[in-house]
Order: structure tokens, then C-alpha cells, then sequence
């Protein structure tokens, strides 16, 4: 039979391994912790645990009495647990809704966006000049047959420029494939497929074999014009350069030809623009060449030059802008800096 100071000893045994409990409870600071304090007070293998153990080991008659005892502790420690597990639980919920608070009355973080290269918005600029005239955009391959690049356009097979020194010719050799020199192939190719009267306008990349400096570049973008009609002269030629320097230069530019030689164009002409607006004040600056077409390049696309005439020219992108906007060195224009592309306001 149990004394009373066997229950007594029972009831501090209880209190202590509560108080203990309570103080692990209150200690906890995240619900991983407070697992870890219910487990170790009143899980299997807890102080409370042994002592609800022991009970067999108790008399019948002093069982019920000693198992309240124990019941009561664990029932508090249990309350304890259950109250901290809703604050931490709360406590857990903000501090995660702070961290994905969103202010929306906080200014925005600004990006710079990436936008187009101003050479291809100067190219879609000039090209919107002749298609608001009616004319067409043709295109090509850059990757061409000498045939059309050379051949079509009355290029001698010993002509200068036909040499590894000024082009890029593409293994193995007797496919005769060259990276194109200009863009005037795609106007030989669009003589062989359109219809007549023919008025288009051809720009794209093109590749020279020049040593890179602040005026030329090894690959780089022409725009070239083809316009071939009954009844086509000199003056259809410079009426259409005239309007596109003073749309490219302003309303005072004015254009000037100089007598010269093309293979492709004849007569020929270099081609320079009174430029108003000029680094060191207004002046003539070469801009590109033009002619009429030569009848060997007709003849060449089947169009009987007796019946036909037409005139071409062309010119560089990269001098154009370096004209417009005073540049000073064109390889500014293929470093990929964006300084430079953002003085042109580089939007998407």
C-alpha cells in the first residue's frame, strides 16, 4: 500500500516535469522547435510518460487517485502546447506576409529595355522613302553565285575586283560562290523573275575584304535602287536622289554627278550630297555611285534594251549615318556599346 509521502512524491515528480515542459513550451520560438519540446516532455519517452508508467507498479486501490495526478500534468502540458502552437503559427503567417508584401504605391524599378541597332532603323527609314513612292523591297541571298554577283552585271572575268583581295570566295572554289560584294545581285535576280516595269529598292549586308578603320568595315549595309521602265532617262535618276538626300539630310541638301566609270551603269556617276548640316559647316560629301543600266546588264536579265531603259545607284548605310549624324568613326557602330546606341534613342 502507498504512503502519503509516496503520493506526495508522486505530485512534486509531476509538478517538476511540467514545470520543465512549460518552460521548453514557452521557449520554443518556431514550430519546429515546439515539435521538438512536445516530443522530449510528452512524447513516448518523456518524464510524464515514465511517470504514467509507473502506475502498474502502484496499488489497485491508489491507482485512480495517482493516475488524476499524472493526467492533469500532461493535460496542462498539452493546453500549453496547443495555445503556443497558434501564436507561433500566427507569428510564422506574418512574418511571411511581410516578406512578400508588395508596396504598390512604391515608384516601379526602371529597365533599360534593349531596342533596334540604328543602322536597321536608318535602313527601314530609307526604304519607307521609296516604298511611299510605289516602289518595292526585294531581298536576297548574301551567301551568292559569281554569276550574279559578277557576270550579270558586266563584270569582266578579269576585272579587279573579281580578285581574292577585294572578295571573299567560299570553299571549295568551282562552286564559284562568293560572299556578295554589293547588293546588286538581288537586281539582276529580280529582273530575271518580275514583271516589268520594275522599280525596287535592295538593302542588306554585303562584305569586302578591307581592313577595319574608322571609315570602312569588312562587312557592312548598302541600300541599292533599280528602276527600269519605258522611257527611264538621266533626269528620273536625279529627281529620285534628290528627294531622298533632302528626306535624309534636310530640306537644303541638293546632290551633284560627277562623271565616272561602273562596269554595271553607263553613263555612270559618283554621287555627292550638300550636306547643310556637316561637321566644319555645309559642304559636298561623296556619298555613292549611279548611272543608267548598262544594255549588257539588261541583256543579261532578257529585257531588250531598245525597248527598256533603267537607272541604279547606291551607297552605304554606315556613311550615311556617319554623315547625318556627324560620327567619326564607324567602328563605334559594330562594338555593341550601348553609349553609342542610346544617343539614337533605342526603343522597342
Amino acid at each position: 500500500m502507498p504512503q502519503p509521502d509516496d503520493n506526495a512524491d508522486l505530485g512534486a515528480r509531476v509538478d517538476a516535469a511540467v514545470t520543465a515542459a512549460l518552460a521548453a513550451i514557452e521557449a520554443a520560438t518556431t514550430t519546429a522547435e515546439l515539435q521538438a519540446a512536445k516530443a522530449a516532455h510528452n512524447g513516448q519517452g518523456s518524464a510524464l510518460a515514465a511517470l504514467n508508467g509507473s502506475l502498474r507498479d502502484i496499488a489497485p486501490e491508489d491507482r485512480k487517485a495517482a493516475g488524476q495526478v499524472i493526467g492533469a500534468g500532461r493535460g496542462r502540458v498539452a493546453e500549453a502546447i496547443a495555445a503556443r502552437q497558434g501564436e507561433l503559427a500566427a507569428a510564422e503567417e506574418a512574418a511571411q506576409l511581410e516578406a512578400e508584401r508588395v508596396d504598390v504605391t512604391a515608384l516601379p524599378r526602371l529597365r533599360t529595355a534593349g531596342g533596334r541597332h540604328p543602322l536597321t532603323m536608318l535602313v527601314d527609314e530609307m526604304s519607307d522613302v521609296f516604298v511611299g513612292m510605289g516602289w518595292e523591297v526585294a531581298e536576297g541571298p548574301e551567301l551568292e553565285h559569281e554569276w550574279y554577283n559578277f557576270d550579270a552585271l558586266n563584270v569582266d572575268p578579269d576585272h579587279p575586283a573579281r580578285g581574292e583581295s577585294d572578295t571573299f570566295y567560299v570553299a571549295p572554289m568551282d562552286r564559284h560562290m562568293v560572299l556578295r560584294t554589293q547588293t546588286s545581285p538581288v537586281q539582276a535576280r529580280s529582273m530575271l523573275s518580275r514583271e516589268l516595269p520594275l522599280y525596287i529598292v535592295s538593302p542588306g549586308r554585303v562584305y569586302r575584304t578591307d581592313d577595319i578603320d574608322a571609315t570602312h568595315l569588312p562587312v557592312f549595309t548598302q541600300i541599292e535602287g533599280l528602276a527600269v521602265d519605258k522611257g527611264i532617262t538621266m533626269a528620273h535618276l536625279r529627281g529620285t536622289l534628290e528627294h531622298l538626300a533632302r528626306t535624309m539630310f534636310g530640306e537644303e541638301a541638293k546632290i551633284r554627278l560627277r562623271p565616272n566609270y561602273f562596269p554595271f551603269t553607263e553613263p555612270s556617276a559618283e554621287m555627292d550630297v550638300w550636306h547643310p548640316g556637316a561637321r566644319g559647316g555645309a559642304r559636298w560629301i561623296e556619298w555613292g555611285g549611279c548611272g543608267m543600266v548598262n544594255p549588257n546588264v539588261l541583256r543579261a536579265a532578257g529585257i531588250d534594251p531598245d525597248v527598256y531603259t533603267g537607272f541604279a545607284f547606291g551607297m552605304g548605310i554606315e556613311r550615311t549615318l556617319q554623315f547625318r549624324y556627324q560620327l567619326d568613326d564607324m567602328r563605334d557602330m559594330i562594338e555593341g556599346d550601348v553609349r553609342f546606341t542610346e544617343q539614337f534613342g533605342m526603343v522597342i
